[in-house]
């Protein structure tokens, strides 16, 4: 036989597959504000010349976002491995007219500054992200009905500090109960604490909020939705109430939805929760949002979890006044909350 002797099937051209991919020079600016089932839900941005997604990665900071044209799109090509989320910055091609049945392909997402992530549990290590690229992550506790869970807000943090965003406490039903217990109890690690009302001023939160990207998390039940309908006031989110036997409260958000705030910046509500596995968490990023505290670690031991095992830094640090016993002890409580299940 010879090459003459090959079959080969009609209509099949012989051209060998490429792996190289079209530049998409032309391709528009945008940020994820919503997910759904596969489909993202985008919010281009307004470049120099006034059309929507002209702004390229060279443009300088403070370039204006677009107004309340929203573009469905879908991960196309070499995208479809890349994990989006909310608050991705992403780039579109095809159709971004946002007109009904229209669909664009996301090519492109930006690299992330920051990342909310968890996982299913402490023993999975597989991460789900939830976030990204968001400045403060808003813990949102009840003081009462449902009792505040420490033990998850300390989870809420050690999350914060791995994904480099910067934690705010918020307090809701303040008016049924006294925040003093609370906020003394987290005063050590200097993270800001607001207290609000029903019907009182949302001012020192909304300072807090003011052109940053936020992120509201917590229990079902705890006042994040009717904090976004506040602060947002056509949001429109859906409001649950608290079981009275279980005093937990009901699922009303059921995925994250990226707001513009009214006085500038952005608030993503995210759907209740209940647990926070922390099995994607390492340690060393944690240390580094504890500048006072990290350098005292230096000298411990290969493999030291600065909470049991001897000669640990942080203990000579104390001993020698180097370190905030206060800080020390609130440091070691996220620490043991990453092994403590809620």
């Amino acid at each position: 036989m010879d090459e003459d002797d090959v079959r080969t099937r009609p209509g099949r051209g012989s051209r060998p597959r490429t792996r190289i991919r079209p530049e998409h020079a032309d391709a528009a600016r945008a940020v994820v504000v919503a997910v759904d089932r596969g489909r993202y839900t985008c919010r281009p941005e307004i470049g120099p010349g006034g059309r929507p997604g002209t702004a390229r990665r060279d443009t300088p900071a403070g370039r204006r976002e677009g107004p309340a044209g929203l573009v469905a799109a879908v991960r196309g090509g070499s995208m479809r491995r890349t994990s989006v989320v909310v608050g991705d910055r992403v780039e579109l091609v095809g159709d971004l007219s946002g007109s009904a049945g229209s669909l664009a392909r996301i090519v492109r997402r930006d690299e992330r500054t920051s990342l909310l992530r968890r996982t299913a549990d402490d023993s999975d290590p597989v991460e789900r992200p939830i976030v990204a690229n968001a400045d403060l992550l808003v813990i949102v506790c009840a003081l009462t009905d449902p009792p505040p869970r420490t033990g998850l807000i300390d989870r809420c943090l050690v999350a914060a500090y791995d994904g480099g965003l910067t934690p705010v406490l918020c307090l809701t039903k303040a008016d049924l109960a006294d925040p003093a217990p609370v906020r003394a109890s987290y005063e050590p690690l200097g993270l800001p604490v607001v207290a609000t009302r029903p019907d009182g001023d949302l001012d020192p939160l909304q300072t807090l909020l003011r052109d940053t990207t936020s992120v509201f998390f917590g229990h079902s039940g705890v006042g994040k939705s009717t904090l976004v309908n506040r602060l947002v006031p056509d949001a429109d989110r859906a409001i649950g109430v608290v079981n009275a036997v279980t005093g937990r409260g009901r699922h009303t958000s059921s995925a994250a939805v990226a707001l513009a705030l009214p006085d500038g910046g952005t608030v993503v509500d995210t759907p209740g929760i209940r647990s926070f596995g922390l099995g994607a968490v390492q340690l060393e990023r944690v240390l580094t949002a504890f500048d006072d505290l990290a350098a005292a670690t230096a000298d411990c031991e290969p493999g030291c979890d600065h909470l049991t095992a001897p000669d640990c830094g942080l203990d000579e640090a104390v001993r020698q006044g180097r370190a905030d016993p206060a800080r020390v002890a609130s440091l070691r409580r996220l620490l043991a909350a990453r092994a403590t299940p809620v």
